[in-house]
């Protein structure tokens, strides 16, 4: 079997929800090797096919899209704007509906007229005694035409395939009431549909907007420093990397960059979700799409306009809904059974009562009817896509980076979370507290050897050693020959002696931890300090204490954590037992496990899957990529302007900000509720007016009321989530 080779992307118009996602497998699938091979994303209105390019080429697939009732046309990303859809794309479905509406009404009227009052018009043309005017005909039968415009060339797909979708159910159910001469309800059907499948389009545009705003925060141009010293005004895509930029005061960002010249504060909350405004200065990073506050700067860009960190956010969001979430399939599923499901009871009714009991045709006929009307599945489709999309967005504003529908939920699910030390629980700036010289050396000797080992490396006690020996003003000469110890520190060698630098436990396999030096090395632990150890080839030279601020939030965010339904809180850390003992008692932790390597790490979190189920993994997305991969959900903090975190993590918060934590599982929780909610409702009115039907006490026009009721109550129910009232707070230690 060949493997897919190439990686096809469609603009696909008018694919709003899961019967038009449905009906694009069964025609599109088989082309492409299996559903497997097709992804879509209802957000952005396009689908990708991973195709072998000699089996099928872009123009056999837009074929197989037309032939589901959609029109595609091939995507390129990276291609800029999309060509702007025509009027009659953008108004159509409107200006149709509008125009059922208007011709509805005018055939009432008409026949309220003739009838003699609105009641008499009501009971139809047989019941009320007075048939239908053939002007009240004419115009019904155009409203009909009008709102099944878009509808009736689906249904038609449908039919021809033997596939029932609602736009059959729905066209089944107009043309068999014109055929018993309920023009009036006949009318009123398909308008109310098309208005409901207005309002389903309607708020997956209002969720695309939502992103779109994201997009509107980067300015289009940038105010360069000309080779000349001038400046002058660019697009912000014509900016080469390394460009100087000034921002004035209360101007938005264009770019990423590094500040050269100048001191302000930034209001980062369009990508962090941070409420107050962060100082920069020289050396400091600025982002596109946040706006500078008090002062002028200068800052050299560092990287072009369509790989900015709001550019990699705004990708990763509307990359997002194609990871489709376990809700949205399981309505995609039901739907693929249900709609056939219900066309076969409607055909019953309509059939058995007058074949077996003896009841009248046209009576049960017209009930055969109103289950098609009923058993449109336009609110329940409807039901999780816009909750998810409304979530995603939300969270993105919020400064919570979501990978896809799938891990929207995830969190709500969470039974245990595992979160890293370094740089999460604490600061991740850890600094020198004491320097115990051992065997005759010195303070300033045991510094020189620490920073020539660690002078290349980012590790945060490396940074710290360096920061003191700069601070005391040792001369650093970086070792030779430097190799690192996985997890536990690294060798290397000074003016041609071996040294090495490490953790307890390395000075233990060094074979070089006399009782003494045992001893000593408890004692500092118990304080909580981080030991690093430097030794020769002959013994160990001293000790250097390290130690690293718990944040403030710590406390607080564990206590939300358990608050929000967490049950079981870890720290993992590879520091020592009396360090790590010190930090959990700080924050209120569970559970600590220490001393861990990498694979340690990634063992424990194994551990937490198997007894819990659902797990996170919290840390930095880069030291912790394996744990978070074996967790069931890896959240990485402090994202911005880290592509590895941001590409690693399912989740990326975007700052260091643990409040974000609960509040990222208080707002899947709500996300999650939401769609049950517009589940159970959508199902229940299916179930009351089923009933309703089964008793001879709905109508049509009563039906497609309440499934139009249903779905407005779905839409707006799922647009709450782009309020997200729920807002991260600030967490302290209480």
């Amino acid at each position: 079997m060949k493997e897919p080779t190439r990686r096809l992307q469609f603009r696909i118009r008018g694919m709003d929800c899961a019967e038009e996602v449905a009906a694009l497998k069964r025609e599109v699938g088989p082309l492409v090797g299996g559903e497997q091979n097709l992804s879509f994303d209802l957000l952005n209105g396009r689908m990708t096919a991973e195709v072998c390019p000699e089996d099928v080429s872009p123009e056999t697939i837009c074929q197989a899209v037309a032939r589901a009732g959609l029109q595609a046309e091939l995507y390129q990303p990276g291609e800029g704007q999309a060509e702007r859809p025509s009027f009659w794309q953008q108004h159509g479905r409107l200006i149709m509906t509008a125009a059922s509406g208007v011709l509805t009404a005018a055939g009432f009227l008409v026949h309220a007229v003739r009838a003699g009052g609105v009641l008499s018009a009501l009971a139809g043309g047989e019941a009320g005694g007075t048939a239908y005017p053939v002007a009240s005909i004419v115009l019904y039968l155009l409203a009909a035409v009008c709102g099944g415009w878009f509808v009736a060339p689906k249904a038609w797909m449908a039919a021809r395939r033997l596939r029932p979708d609602m736009n059959l159910l729905m066209t089944v159910a107009v043309v068999g009431a014109a055929a018993i001469g309920e023009w009036f309800e006949a009318a009123t059907v398909v308008f109310l549909f098309s208005l409901a499948l207005l309002l389903e389009s309607w708020s997956v545009e209002r969720s695309r907007r939502a992103i779109r705003a994201l997009m509107d925060l980067s300015p289009p141009l940038a105010r360069i420093v000309t080779a000349e010293g001038e400046t002058e005004e660019r697009p912000v895509e014509q900016v080469a990397v390394g460009s100087l930029v000034v921002v004035r005061p209360w101007e938005k960002i264009p770019l990423d960059g590094v500040v050269t010249e100048g001191a302000t504060s930034v209001n980062q909350a369009p990508i962090t979700g941070e409420s107050e405004p962060v100082p920069k200065q020289a050396g400091d990073p600025v982002y596109a799409g946040t706006i500078n506050q008090q002062g002028a700067f200068t800052f050299r860009t560092t990287r072009p306009a369509h790989d900015t960190t709001l550019a990699r956010i705004i990708h990763m969001v509307e990359e997002a809904h194609s990871r489709r979430a376990p809700s949205e399939q399981w309505v995609e599923r039901f739907a693929r059974r249900y709609t056939p499901a219900m066309m076969a009871l409607a055909i019953a009714i309509a059939l058995l009562p007058p074949l077996w009991f003896g009841g009248a045709w046209g009576e049960w006929f017209y009930q055969g009817l109103v289950i098609l009307v009923i058993a449109c599945p336009c609110a329940l489709v409807i039901s999780t896509p816009v909750s998810i999309v409304a979530g995603l967005a939300s969270a993105a504003r919020a400064g919570v980076l979501i990978k896809g529908g799938v891990y929207l939920e995830t969190p709500a699910r969470l039974k245990a979370v595992a979160i890293d030390k370094t740089g999460t629980l604490t600061f991740g700036e850890p600094t020198v507290q004491t320097v115990v010289p051992l065997n005759e050396h010195t303070q300033a000797e045991l510094l020189e050897r620490a920073a020539a080992l660690e002078s290349h490396s980012n590790h945060p006690l490396a940074r710290a050693i360096l920061r003191r020996a700069e601070e005391v003003g040792v001369t650093v000469r970086p070792a030779e020959q430097v190799q690192a110890i996985q997890g536990k520190g690294a060798r290397g060698v000074i003016d041609g002696r071996p040294f090495w630098i490490g953790s307890h436990r390395l000075m233990h396999e060094m074979g070089q931890e006399t009782p003494a030096v045992h001893q000593r090395t408890l004692e500092l632990e118990d304080e909580g300090h981080s030991v690093v150890a430097i030794g020769n080839d002959q013994h160990v030279c001293g000790l250097i204490t390290v130690a690293d601020g718990v944040r403030p939030a710590a406390a607080g965010a564990v206590r939300a954590l358990k608050e929000a339904g967490v049950r079981h809180v870890v720290m993992l850390t590879g520091d020592n037992e009396g360090t790590a003992e010190a930090v959990a008692k700080a924050v209120g932790v569970d559970e600590v496990r220490a001393e861990l390597l990498p694979e340690d790490k990634v063992r424990a979190v194994q551990e937490l899957v198997e007894k819990h189920h659902h797990v996170a993994m919290v840390g930095d997305g880069v030291n912790d990529a394996p744990a978070m991969a074996a967790a069931t959900l890896g959240i990485a903090m402090g994202a911005v302007g880290s592509d590895a975190a941001i590409e690693t993590a399912d989740i990326a918060l975007m700052t260091d900000d643990l409040s974000k934590l609960p509040w990222l599982i208080r707002h899947s929780t709500r996300t999650l509720r939401t769609i049950r909610q517009n589940i159970t409702f959508a199902l229940a009115v299916k179930a009351l007016f089923m009933a309703l039907a089964l008793a001879n006490l709905a109508t049509l026009w009563m039906a497609i009321a309440a499934d139009m009721g249903a779905s407005l109550l779905v839409i707006f129910n799922s647009l709450r989530l782009l309020r997200a009232a729920d807002e991260p707070q600030a967490l302290t230690s209480r």
